[in-house]
């Protein structure tokens, strides 16, 4: 491993480490696998790059769009929880619970680690550069393009078909591989969404080069690299099971997509590699500068035989056209279920917002009312609604809950019911609040809850006072309130680690302390980093509850940490990664939403990763999503029974105000291009049947004619 201070630099040289070592073990093992007439020598490996660069740019664009897909497939995963992880451990059950059971050790799963990534570096580069380096162009053409047929039909898997790693889904099963070490679990994070499981590309790419050394190893000049990935292959098998990465589904659908691979490259190898082929695409480019003419006539011929196929068209031509129809529709919903968080209209320069109920209400500054109070009802979020208050200011504080909100200055409380914004509010006096929340009384009463002079204080819409949790020592002062219904949670100066949970109308509290302990190796990390952790004296920086749980990010020195807490049983868990950055946690409707420093490394920083991402963790399901991955910084997230909704910063300025819906709902545009393809489908697939049926007799008829002949 590559030792480093840097936390960045250390999950970066784990990388180049694998690397080197698939390179390298590529390189040493090129005299035993050459064709027995070959010779090896340093001059092989200018002319395999000045004769094949285009085989292998087309093999290393994967490894670029993988980077993007993974992107897409995060962000679709987190918005559309489509996935197929269930069905698949309903065939397999804990099959591969038992292979790593039984043959569970710390020394094979160190070394088998090293194999599952290395090796698979080895094998994909090494596949493609063998054939170019003893210039077989036959086999560098059909393998290179295999490659890239398993990875595209791969994608629709990835996207629409999500299987998780085994490790995510069955309890007892380790990932071991992902948790050897933080260094290598911060880069298998950084790099996998853990939700492409089906298919095994660990499986699929060396599969599809066996068989392309099997289909098409005419004189036997590569049995030693077949057998060798014969073997891979066995290992790899096990190797993926064992780690806690693949199902055997997963197995198989490799082996099938790498099969299907094989034939679209015996179908089209020619077509491509006469347009791709090294040796003619100069000459192509000189003939576009030299000979413009010849240029114009390529285009004309093309254009008539593209007419004519259009004319009449054959199977082949209906077949792409349906193939098209089909990846063009996919990627309106793919693009519409990545793309669904909408600004809030009405909303010119917010200042904050707070969203309950189905209610967001946001303070606006703006340039010719000033500060005005803007209502959106999240079920029709383009009719907002904008209250003018001639005493709100920047700093004015504010809270919506049922269909009342509340919004506070230094000396007056306004109250509204959100049904009937046009009535007069109902103003009492306040002295200087440094927070207000809505709650209840228990008995369906809507109560205010203020902070004044560190104090609790509640009041009825008519003024009357409720009967609020408060301790004795009247020094001690409230730093945090979080309210749901009538029950809150309250931290206080004389223990700020700690978190008292009480009930409107009732002066007990029930201590919640907080377990913020992290296991032994991330603690290293941040220690590596220069960082104290100090988890004796941690503090409580914000906290939000509902009914059952608990959520709090709280200070430790190196960094805040998220930890939810179980209010019937009294237990507590970190949710995010406790080296990094939490803040703003919000609870309620089944989620803990939070914004995270996601793989911040504070000692040199990358851009990737100084904003703040909206995570999410389904408190049924028990899983964890990162709703964006952008430079966007993203702050203040808020869960109500529909929506998610965050700010997105910049200055420390709010810039504007994101609804996320989280129904699973298509925008219009996406329904139509649905509609649209099924239309469209219809008759091209009845076509494309007939066509394949008719050319399918006239070839039969041909053959018949020729055996009379005969």
């Amino acid at each position: 491993m590559v030792a480093s201070t840097d936390g960045a630099e250390m999950t970066d040289g784990i990388y180049l480490t694998w690397i080197t070592m698939a390179l390298a073990g590529g390189v040493i093992l090129i005299p035993l696998f050459k064709p027995p007439w070959a010779k090896a020598n340093l001059r092989a490996f200018n002319d395999m790059f000045r004769r094949y660069w285009l085989h292998i740019l087309l093999v290393f664009l994967i490894f670029f769009w993988k980077d993007t897909l993974d992107t897409l497939d995060r962000i679709f995963m987190a918005n559309t929880q489509l996935e197929m992880t269930a069905w698949v451990y309903a065939i397999e059950g804990d099959l591969v619970l038992w292979v790593q059971q039984t043959f569970k050790a710390q020394w094979l799963t160190v070394s088998l680690t090293h194999f599952y990534v290395s090796g698979y570096l080895m094998v994909v580069y090494v596949s493609i550069v063998y054939f170019c380096y003893f210039n077989d162009r036959f086999m560098a053409d059909r393998v290179s393009l295999c490659v890239f047929f398993i990875y595209a039909l791969a994608v629709p898997f990835y996207l629409f078909f999500n299987v998780r790693v085994t490790g995510d889904h069955i309890p007892a099963m380790e990932t071991l591989a992902y948790d050897l070490t933080p260094e290598i679990n911060d880069w298998f994070e950084r790099i996998d969404p853990f939700t492409n499981g089906m298919p095994s590309l660990h499986i699929g790419i060396p599969f599809g080069v066996w068989l392309c050394i099997v289909r098409w190893d005419d004189d036997n000049r590569w049995t030693k690299y077949r057998n060798f990935l014969f073997v891979y292959l066995v290992v790899t098998c096990f190797t993926i099971v064992y780690l806690g990465i693949h199902w055997f589904v997963d197995i198989i659908g490799g082996m099938i997509i790498a099969a299907v691979a094989i034939r679209l490259t015996e179908r089209y190898n020619k077509a491509v590699w006469n347009v791709l082929d090294e040796r003619t695409l100069n000459a192509r480019l000189a003939t576009i500068v030299t000979r413009p003419h010849r240029v114009s006539w390529w285009i004309s011929s093309r254009t008539k035989k593209l007419v004519n196929a259009i004319r009449h068209p054959s199977s082949h031509e209906t077949g792409w056209a349906i193939i098209i129809v089909v990846v063009i529709t996919s990627s309106v919903i793919v693009w519409d279920m990545t793309h669904r968080d909408l600004p809030v209209t009405g909303v010119e320069a917010p200042v904050g917002a707070v969203a309950a109920d189905g209610w967001l209400v946001s303070l606006d500054n703006r340039s010719e009312e000033g500060i005005v109070l803007v209502v959106v009802d999240l079920s029709n979020p383009d009719d907002p609604q904008v209250i003018p208050h001639p005493s709100l200011t920047m700093n004015a504080l504010h809270d919506t809950a049922g269909d009342m909100v509340a919004v506070a200055n230094s000396t007056e409380l306004w109250i509204m019911d959100l049904n009937e914004l046009a009535k007069e509010p109902t103003i009492l006096p306040v002295s200087s609040p440094t927070n207000v929340k809505i709650g209840n009384s228990g008995l369906g009463e809507m109560v205010v809850l203020l902070v004044e002079d560190g104090k609790l204080r509640g009041v009825s819409r008519s003024g009357d006072v409720v009967v609020t949790p408060s301790l004795q020592d009247e020094h001690v002062e409230v730093l945090n309130l979080a309210v749901d219904g009538n029950k809150l949670a309250m931290v206080f100066t004389d223990n700020n680690s700690k978190v008292r949970v009480g009930q409107v109308g009732t002066q007990g509290f029930v201590d919640y302390p907080l377990n913020v302990t992290a296991p032994v190796e991330q603690d290293e990390t941040l220690r590596s980093w220069g960082y104290i952790i100090d988890v004796v004296n941690a503090t409580v920086v914000d906290i939000d509850l509902d009914e059952r749980w608990l959520v709090a990010t709280v200070n430790v020195t190196a960094t805040d940490r998220l930890v939810l807490i179980d209010l019937e049983t009294g237990t507590s868990q970190l949710l995010s990664d406790p080296k990094y950055p939490a803040h703003d946690p919000a609870v309620g409707n089944g989620l803990v939403v939070w914004a995270s420093q996601w793989h911040l490394n504070p000692v040199q920083p990358s851009e990737q990763f100084e904003d703040h991402e909206i995570w999410y963790y389904d408190l049924e399901k028990n899983l964890t999503e990162h709703l964006t991955e952008d430079l966007v910084d993203q702050r203040n997230p808020q869960v109500t029974k529909d929506h998610i909704v965050w700010q997105e910063v910049e200055e420390g300025s709010v810039v504007s105000t994101k609804v996320h819906p989280r129904n699973m709902q298509l925008q219009p545009y996406s329904s139509t291009s649905l509609q649209v393809a099924t239309i469209i489908l219809i008759p091209l697939v009845c076509l494309h049947i007939w066509k394949r049926s008719t050319e399918a007799s006239l070839k039969e008829a041909g053959e018949s004619s020729d055996s009379i002949d005969d």
